[in-house]
């Protein structure tokens, strides 16, 4: 996928999710996001980047370049998860 969005849910293995993301990375996604919604967290992963950490509700999120206009927050993603 050129977007690879990963939510942790409880029984899932941290470090699998994030090998799976890195995997992506290697062989073509632009972009990952791991969604942590127990500690309402957002870990960006930009292909060739170092991973960016995003915890306030206000904290606009990076997107992928193909889709400039986009503008999210950690707030707009919780808002639509279910909880």
């Amino acid at each position: 996928p050129d977007w690879i969005i990963e939510i942790l849910s409880p029984e899932q293995s941290t470090t699998k999710v994030i090998k799976k993301i890195i995997h992506c990375l290697e062989h073509g996604s632009s972009f990952g996001w791991l969604i942590i919604p127990d500690e309402r967290s957002i870990i960006v992963y930009p292909q060739g980047k170092n991973p960016a950490f995003f915890e306030q509700e206000t904290d606009l999120l990076p997107v992928p370049e193909f889709l400039p206009e986009l503008k999210l927050t950690l707030g707009d993603i919780f808002g639509w998860l279910k909880l």
